[in-house]
C-alpha cells in the first residue's frame, strides 16, 4: 500500500534533528567534564606526602663492599728451584706449626754442598803446608839475624831471610783466608740444602694450594718465587673494603660494624674497624704512571675484624659493611627527601642555573667576564642553604633548618623544627623544583611499599 509523499519527506528530517541533538549534547557533556577537572586541578594544589617530625636515635653509616680475608695468611714460596717430590698435604688440611709442608729435589744443592765441604778440606790442608813454610821461614829469618849481627853473612843474605819470612807469613794469611771464604760458601750450601724442605710457619688451614708434585717451581733469595700454598688463620677473618675519600674521614678505628655476607643472607655479623691504610690504594700506581686523573675518586683500604666465629666463612666471600661512625640519641628527625636546597628569594638550583645560562648568552667571552661569572656561580652556590616545607593547611611554608648526621632514612634537624611538625616528604619533583614558600598543595596518603 502506498505512503503519501508528504509522510516519506518527514521521516528524514526527524531522525537528523534527533542525530544533531545527541551530538550538541555529547559536546556539551564532554565540555562540562572538562571544566570540571581544570577547576578541580587548580583548586586542590600541588599533590604531595607528608610525615611528622619524630624524636629518634640516628647512626650514621658508611656503607663498603668487599671480600672476606684471614686477618693472618701466609704465602708459602720457596727459596730454591726445583721439581717438587714430596707434598703430604692438601687443600683444606688443618697443620701445626713445624709440619712438612712440601720438598724439593734436592740432588743439585746436595751435590753444592758437598763440593763445598771438599773445598773447605782442602783449604785447611794448603793452611797447614803454609803454616810449615811460615815456621821454617821464620826460623831461617832468625838464624840470619843472629849471623848477621856476628858479621858472618852479608847484607843479601838477611835481606833474602827477610823476604822469605814475609811471602812464607802472607801466604798463610791468605791460607787462613781462603778458609773462612770456603765456610761461607758451605754455610751458604748447607742453607740452600736445607730451604729444600719446608716446613709450616704457624698453626692453620691450607686455605690455597696451586702445584703439585712433579712440578718445577722457581725461588730466589731476593724476590718471591713461584706460591706453592697459603697456610691461614680461619679461626680470626676479617674484611677487607674500599671506602672512598669523601667518606673516609668520618671512619676511624674500632668503630663498630654491621657485616652482610652475600653467602649467607639470612645471617648479620658483627665487627669492628680494625685497621685503616694512610694511603689510597692508587697512590703508588698514580705517582709511577704520573697520569691520574683529578678527579678520580680515591679509595682507601679497611680492615673490619669480624667478631662472630662461623666456621661458613671462606676467604674470598663477598661481603658489605656497614660502618656505624657516629651516633646521636633522641634527636629530632625528618626523612632525608624533606631537606632540600634554596637560595635568595627561594629559588631553586635549576632557576640559579637558567640565570647563570642567561646571563652568559648576554656577555662577550673575555677573560675578565668569563672570571666573574665564575665568581657569581661560586657566590649562588655559597648563598644555597638548607630547607623544609611545613604544611600549614592547604600551603606550604619554607623553613630554614640546620642539619646534622643522617642514616639511610632520616637526618638529624639541629634547628628549625620542634617534635611534631608536619613536612613535605614528596615527591621528590616537587620537594627540589615546584614547591616555593606560600604554595598551594594537596596532601594524598603514599604508596603503599614507598616512603
Amino acid at each position: 500500500m502506498n505512503q503519501p509523499a508528504s509522510a516519506k519527506s518527514s521521516a528524514p528530517r526527524r531522525k537528523s534533528k534527533k542525530k544533531w541533538i545527541i551530538i550538541g549534547g555529547t559536546v556539551l557533556l564532554v565540555a562540562l567534564v572538562a571544566i570540571g577537572m581544570s577547576r578541580r586541578k587548580k583548586d586542590t594544589g600541588i599533590s604531595v606526602t607528608t610525615e611528622k617530625a619524630i624524636i629518634k636515635t640516628i647512626t650514621q653509616v658508611v656503607t663498603a663492599t668487599g671480600k672476606v680475608q684471614p686477618e693472618i695468611e701466609v704465602k708459602i714460596s720457596p727459596e730454591v728451584a726445583g721439581e717438587i717430590v714430596e707434598m703430604p698435604v692438601k687443600e683444606g688440611d688443618l697443620v701445626k706449626k713445624g709440619d712438612l709442608l712440601l720438598k724439593i729435589k734436592p740432588d743439585f744443592y746436595q751435590a753444592q754442598f758437598e763440593q763445598q765441604e771438599a773445598a773447605l778440606l782442602s783449604a785447611k790442608a794448603a793452611s797447614v803446608l803454609s803454616k810449615a813454610h811460615l815456621d821454617k821461614a821464620q826460623q831461617d829469618y832468625q838464624q840470619a839475624k843472629d849471623l848477621y849481627a856476628q858479621k858472618l853473612i852479608s847484607d843479601s843474605d838477611i835481606l833474602n831471610a827477610k823476604t822469605n819470612f814475609d811471602v812464607a807469613t802472607a801466604d798463610f794469611d791468605s791460607s787462613q783466608a781462603q778458609i773462612r771464604r770456603t765456610e761461607g760458601s758451605v754455610s751458604q750450601a748447607a742453607d740452600q740444602l736445607s730451604k729444600t724442605t719446608i716446613y709450616a710457619p704457624m698453626d692453620g688451614t691450607i686455605s690455597s694450594l696451586t702445584s703439585e708434585i712433579g712440578e718445577r717451581v722457581v725461588g730466589t733469595g731476593q724476590f718471591a718465587g713461584t706460591e706453592i700454598m697459603r697456610v691461614a688463620d680461619l679461626s680470626n677473618m676479617e674484611v677487607r673494603v674500599k671506602v672512598n675519600e669523601n667518606d673516609i674521614v668520618n671512619v676511624k678505628a674500632m668503630d663498630p660494624t654491621i657485616i652482610s655476607i652475600d653467602a649467607l643472607p639470612n645471617v648479620k655479623f658483627s665487627g669492628k674497624v680494625r685497621e685503616i691504610s694512610a694511603s689510597s690504594q692508587n697512590a703508588t700506581s698514580e705517582i709511577s704512571a704520573q697520569s691520574s686523573s683529578s678527579d678520580e675518586v680515591a679509595n682507601f683500604l679497611v680492615k673490619i675484624s669480624i667478631s662472630d666465629r662461623d666456621p661458613r666463612l671462606r676467604p674470598g666471600m663477598s661481603a658489605t659493611s656497614d660502618i656505624q661512625t657516629h651516633t646521636v640519641e633522641n634527636v629530632i628527625a625528618v626523612p632525608i627527601q624533606s631537606v632540600t636546597v634554596r637560595a635568595d628569594g627561594g629559588k631553586t638550583v635549576e632557576d640559579l642555573q637558567a640565570e647563570k645560562s642567561k646571563a652568559a648568552r648576554e656577555r662577550s667571552g673575555n677573560d675578565l667576564e668569563v672570571s666573574d661569572d665564575k665568581d657569581t656561580a661560586r657566590r649562588s652556590r655559597e648563598q644555597l642553604e638548607r630547607v623544609v616545607f611545613l604544611v600549614d593547611g592547604t600551603k606550604v611554608k619554607m623553613q630554614k633548618v640546620e642539619t646534622g648526621i643522617a642514616d639511610n632514612t632520616h637526618i638529624e634537624i639541629k634547628s628549625g623544627l620542634k617534635d611534631g611538625d608536619e613536612v613535605v616528604s614528596g615527591s621528590y619533583a616537587a620537594i627540589s623544583r615546584r614547591l616555593k614558600d606560600g604554595a598551594d598543595i594537596s596532601v594524598e596518603q603514599p604508596k603503599k611499599g614507598k616512603p
